[in-house]
């Protein structure tokens, strides 16, 4: 299954802010640092040099990923007519078959954050939930087997 190219307003503005200390901050610091490095001398045994070239390559690649990432991602902001429903964005508490509560939110699949409990979009608990309102029950295939979620609480702020 393709993953969606949806993202929260706050997702994109990390990645932006990402690629952007990537190219002004990061990459001039560690190119003056190799070039320093050259002019040592001998760069075949020069450990600050291989390592920044290494790590240039690495930024270069990154950068590369997140400016085309960032070109096809589509921002989604919450409307108010979605209140009520699950859809993406949205904060949602559940209650498993053993009485545990949970929250999540349903993300993009560029910026799901387990820590979080920011899960992607994509996955099968949050298309389980999409569409969902309080009260439905919701069944869903997950990796560990079948779960069973009750629907507590919708909303497109923080849950508490």
């Amino acid at each position: 299954m393709a993953k969606s190219n949806y993202i929260t307003r706050e997702g994109w503005h990390t990645l932006d802010q990402e690629l952007k200390y990537l190219w002004k901050i990061e990459r001039p610091q560690v190119t003056q640092a190799v070039s320093d490095a050259a002019a040592l001398g001998d760069r075949s045994e020069n450990a600050e040099y291989i390592y920044g070239k290494k790590r240039l390559r690495e930024i270069d690649r990154r950068v590369r990923f997140l400016s085309k990432l960032l070109d096809i991602l589509h921002i989604v902001d919450p409307d108010p007519r979605q209140e009520g429903k699950v859809f993406f964005g949205a904060w949602v508490k559940v209650e498993n078959e053993d009485g545990e509560q949970h929250i999540f939110r349903l993300v993009g699949s560029d910026e799901f954050d387990p820590a979080k409990k920011w899960i992607s979009i994509d996955s099968p608990v949050a298309r389980g939930l999409l569409g969902k309102q309080v009260d439905d029950e919701v069944t869903v295939m997950t990796p560990s087997g079948v779960a069973t979620y009750w629907i507590l609480q919708i909303d497109y702020q923080l849950l508490a």
